[in-house]
């Protein structure tokens, strides 16, 4: 290992999953967080770990802990209040950056503002680098790659099997809740566009079965049409319940709805509140060993009723399970490679689609 790993949120649910994948693999991370005494105790199961008490609000902090090189994981959130000086530390130092956001709006953001500076200290920074939303720019780069140049729009669905509802953390019931009244970016006659979330229902074949998606946020309209620059559009839609999905559509329009009428707080969340229901934390491994994940892309040339020119299937592990996978194989490529991109930058980018093919498939990740 040439490079310290930093691991900021080891303590949290994400953050572990990320640091036993990390260990499995041999690498024995630094751990960091604002808690002095749950640091210690979690480095100290760990088999001694080396540890360091930051404040991620604060970007000076974290620049003296910092060197050239290093790679900073972050799996602290909501990343809009607490990721930009996290991200502002790293692209400053030309430190690499890895972080387990799914909210859109943030990666936009921190492109708009650290994607010049990381080109110039070094920084490869590969935000939302888990299951939201590295294998949906996998499937979706193999589907355009097999389509050719006459592809000029990708539709992406993300489905899990199994039971589902129960498999859900706390955090992403809290993202889903919210996200209800949030637009969902699109890549549409080549502008990003914001449309309300749900507003579109999709059906896609899964395993010979059609599946109802809707219409969610997803870094693919950020990232693809950056390496594919014919792409007219990009849609990505969620099928974790695709029975519901005409009636999540219903939903999502009556709760954007209300965000206009007096009051509207009040009444956006207690339509909104039924979507937290369920137990704190997230699941367990036994859990998430029963709830596969499953993303599908579909190229075409956009024109109505026309043939798939191509579609990719890929089959890996449980969402959570494939995202501390996912971000322990980034961390552990960028601090000993040098074949990678600078900036803030998609995952084929950063990689390379070979490389990330190749490194998916050792996680599980396969095409079906």
């Amino acid at each position: 290992m040439n490079n310290r790993i930093i691991l900021l949120g080891a303590t949290g649910y994400t953050g572990d999953l990320v640091l036993n994948a990390l260990m499995r693999r041999g690498v024995r991370p630094t751990v960091a967080g604002r808690n002095p005494t749950a640091l210690a105790a979690l480095a100290e199961r760990s088999g001694g770990l080396d540890h360091l008490v930051v404040d991620a609000t604060t970007p000076d902090g974290l620049k003296q802990q910092l060197q050239r090189g290093d790679v900073l994981i972050t799996t602290v959130g909501p990343f809009e209040r607490f990721g930009f000086p996290v991200a502002q530390a790293a692209a400053d130092v030309g430190a690499h950056y890895i972080d387990s956001s799914g909210e859109v709006g943030f990666v936009r953001t921190l492109h708009d503002r650290h994607h010049h500076r990381a080109r110039e200290t070094g920084a490869v920074m590969v935000p939302a680098f888990g299951y939201d939303y590295v294998p949906g720019v996998l499937a979706a780069a193999l589907a355009l790659q097999k389509a050719g140049e006459a592809a000029r729009s990708i539709d992406i669905g993300y489905f899990a099997t199994g039971p589902i509802w129960r498999g859900i953390s706390q955090g992403t019931r809290t993202t889903m809740r919210d996200g209800m009244t949030l637009p969902s970016a699109r890549w549409h006659r080549h502008l990003l566009v914001d449309e309300r979330t749900a507003s579109r229902v999709r059906r896609f074949t899964v395993r010979g079965r059609r599946k109802s998606a809707f219409l969610v946020s997803g870094t693919e309209v950020l990232f693809l049409p950056q390496e594919f620059p014919q792409l007219d559009d990009v849609t990505v839609y969620n099928g974790w319940f695709p029975e519901l999905s005409r009636f999540l559509s219903l939903y999502s329009a009556l709760a954007h709805a209300t965000t206009r009428l007096p009051g509207s707080r009040k009444l956006t969340d207690a339509l909104t509140r039924p979507l937290l229901i369920g137990p704190p934390g997230g699941p367990d491994a036994a859990l998430r060993a029963r709830i596969p994940s499953h993303v599908v892309a579909v190229a075409s040339t956009g024109t109505q009723g026309s043939a798939p020119l191509a579609e990719v299937h890929l089959e890996g592990p449980n969402p959570y399970s494939l995202t501390g996978e996912l971000i322990a194989w980034a961390a552990r490529h960028l601090a000993t490679h040098s074949d990678v991109t600078p900036g803030v930058v998609g995952p084929t980018t950063a990689f390379g689609l070979d490389t990330l093919q190749q490194g998916c498939a050792e996680l599980g990740l396969v095409t079906v």
